[in-house]
């Protein structure tokens, strides 16, 4: 009870509605900009190696930068985050919240969506393919191959099945695609979840002393982060309009949710250290966690590590997008001692 007397005296000597204000003006166009700039980088860097010979490697190692990005992400920041809330001393002091550890059960609950959502994608796809594919098969008769009608017939199921494999070829790599596309939408629907929770509770802060280290530490993590939405987007080959409405959407999020906490704040003077924020504040990050978590293992590390044929072909190939997943993973995690 001490430690929230003296947490409390600490907020109120930093309590100044004005300057935290225009620092949170300040902070919409920076990690506007910045966002901006971290989404698109791989998209451009994309479509500048399309059509040559390094673009499958490149955009392959980008991935995996990006997997390391949003790994430590969830791991690094969003999880303590969730787990600081609901451990706060004004949350864990009552019922049911000091009984059972919830962060980790919703953590949970967000990994088991993400797979329930996984497996209804892919197998309803894989239906869908496997309809299509049997709809375009003939029946298939038995002629004698020692009969001149025989060898004709011989050469012509050769070339049908030549002409079948190339469509087999074209539809799995069309599978592919649609894989990648639902994770990247996936994704995206992780990580507006954390980007709305940071810009709502700045927004709702009247802590200067908390805004402020915050606007430089956010602007490097819109960066990161978007880079490694942006990898994922870049590999998914969406449409141009597809392509800017998801960068547009996750460069607004977090400065549209910081407004929406100012206006929450004005209208109702809401606190956001009051219990009821910080329950919400660590439910939804432990969601979103659970959700980040399963994306970067299942659907970006092990499709690309154990499941890609590009790089269990080339040795060199592998190693280097290790370094580039340690990278990504590093990058991130070394923001955490600033936000």
């Amino acid at each position: 009870m001490a430690l929230c007397v003296t947490d409390a005296t600490r907020a109120l000597a930093c309590r100044d509605g004005k300057a935290a204000a225009n620092l949170k003006l300040v902070s919409m166009f920076v990690i506007f900009f910045t966002s901006v700039i971290g989404i698109s980088s791989p998209v451009m860097l994309a479509r500048l190696f399309q059509g040559k010979p390094v673009y499958d490697k490149a955009i392959l190692i980008i991935k995996c930068f990006a997997a390391g990005v949003i790994l430590s992400t969830s791991l690094v920041h969003v999880l303590p985050d969730a787990f600081d809330s609901l451990s706060d001393c004004q949350v864990a002091s009552h019922h049911p919240w000091k009984d059972f550890p919830f962060s980790g059960l919703v953590t949970l609950i967000g990994v088991l969506t993400a797979l329930l959502v996984d497996l209804t994608a892919t197998s309803h796809v894989d239906s869908h393919s496997h309809s299509h594919s049997h709809g375009n098969k003939g029946s298939s008769e038995y002629t004698p191959i020692g009969t001149h009608e025989g060898l004709g017939t011989a050469c012509k199921k050769s070339a049908e099945t030549e002409v079948e494999l190339g469509v087999d070829d074209r539809q799995s790599e069309e599978l592919v695609k649609l894989k990648q596309r639902l994770v990247s939408q996936v994704l995206e629907i992780g990580i507006i979840f954390h980007s709305v929770i940071i810009g709502v509770t700045m927004g709702m802060s009247q802590n200067q002393c908390t805004i402020r280290p915050l606007v430089a530490a956010l602007a490097f993590h819109q960066i990161f982060e978007g880079m490694g939405l942006g990898g994922c987007i870049a590999q998914a080959s969406f449409s141009f309009g597809t392509t800017a409405y998801m960068c547009f959407m996750f460069s607004v999020t977090t400065p549209m949710g910081i407004v929406l906490g100012m206006i929450v704040f004005s209208v109702t003077g809401y606190n956001d250290s009051s219990p009821n924020a910080l329950i919400l504040e660590g439910l939804l990050g432990s969601l979103s966690s659970g959700i980040l978590i399963y994306m970067g293992l299942v659907d970006l590390i092990a499709l690309d590590f154990f499941h890609n044929k590009l790089m269990g072909s080339q040795p060199w190939l592998k190693k280097a997008s290790f370094i580039a997943l340690v990278l990504g993973s590093t990058s991130m995690s070394i923001l955490a001692l600033w936000a």
